[in-house]
């Protein structure tokens, strides 16, 4: 039961229409059991936008005095769907353990703004956190970035992209501070939008995608240039910093080509990378208690200096009456 609440919100799924009033309420809740201290709504772009904005998570029995590192959460749901408090559940979870503060991304969905502003409004994210440091007694230097899916894809282009000052963007008051992040977790994102995300049943690609087209302005063939700058492989370099990927080796919504693209670029950069195939599992299959177990061992590795060995073998998926439970 412990994994309960990560195991959810782990999971590449929009979070549903509903009441986010009651939603708010019960994340409200939730944390104050966990003896997890809320802030949320705090804006990160310098303007009242809803979506531009980040609940930071903070445990109220810390385990040290020194400042802590910090996972940032980024939602999934295809770039059109979701919402931050889609992963409250996974930050009080990490915030709880009283060795990490957290942090619950929200950023514009393609309804709203078209690439890049999705990658602009997360790296300003990352830039809010090392602002508001001292502040909150944060390490601006240990910061993990996690997600899936349409997250795993924003997580991975954070990683890779540190040094691109093409997708910085200027918003908010804290351009002066880095993006870059000190590791990434990436669950089944796309990695290499010059290629289909989709295969029909004859292995040929599936060229329309609505949530493709819908960040990109187009097909990935009617719009190369922005395919290739959206990728985080074509930024991958030497100074990246360690990834771990999880993905199903039959997810029929992102192919497992995409997690072989990020682990062979990084591997041939000399980046530490680990893939961890989840066998047979499809695109919900990161929701998997193993895949929150090894991915919390690497943040531990990275964040806190554990030296805990992580175990890289093949994840079987679990059947679907498990999955149901």
């Amino acid at each position: 039961m412990k994994h309960l609440l990560l195991l959810h919100l782990l999971a590449a799924i929009p979070v549903l229409a509903q009441d986010l009033s009651a939603q708010r309420q019960n994340v409200l809740n939730t944390a104050e059991k966990n003896q997890v201290e809320l802030h949320l709504d705090q804006p990160y772009a310098g303007n009242d936008n809803p979506k531009q904005k980040v609940d930071l998570y903070l445990p109220k029995k810390r385990n040290t005095d020194k400042p802590l590192p910090v996972v940032a959460l980024i939602h999934g749901g295809g770039w059109v769907n979701g919402d931050r408090l889609g992963y409250a559940a996974a930050a009080i979870q990490f915030a709880r353990t009283g060795d990490y503060a957290s942090v619950a991304v929200g950023y514009r969905l393609t309804k709203e703004a078209h690439w890049p502003s999705q990658i602009y409004d997360c790296k300003a994210a990352i830039r809010w956190i090392r602002a508001h440091a001292k502040e909150y007694n944060l390490d601006p230097d240990k910061i993990a970035v996690m997600g899936s899916s349409a997250g795993g894809h924003l997580s991975s282009l954070i990683g890779t992209s540190g040094d691109v000052k093409e997708l910085e963007g200027d918003l908010g008051p804290s351009t002066t501070f880095s993006s870059r992040v000190q590791c990434v977790v990436n669950l089944c994102g796309p990695q290499d939008f010059t290629q289909a995300l989709m295969f029909d049943k004859d292995d040929k690609p599936i060229a329309k995608d609505d949530a493709v087209s819908g960040l990109l302005g187009g097909t990935y063939e009617e719009k190369h240039m922005e395919a290739l700058a959206a990728s985080p492989v074509t930024y991958v370099t030497s100074d990246d910093p360690p990834f771990i990927t999880f993905h199903g080796t039959e997810d029929k919504r992102v192919s497992y080509l995409h997690a072989e693209a990020i682990h062979a670029a990084l591997k041939q950069a000399g980046v530490p990378s680990l893939l961890v195939p989840i066998t047979d599992g499809g695109h919900s299959s990161v929701s998997h208690p193993e895949v929150i177990a090894r991915a919390k061992i690497f943040v531990g590795n990275t964040l806190l200096g554990q030296d805990t060995p992580i175990d890289v073998t093949p994840i079987p998926a679990l059947p679907e009456k498990e999955k149901k439970k």
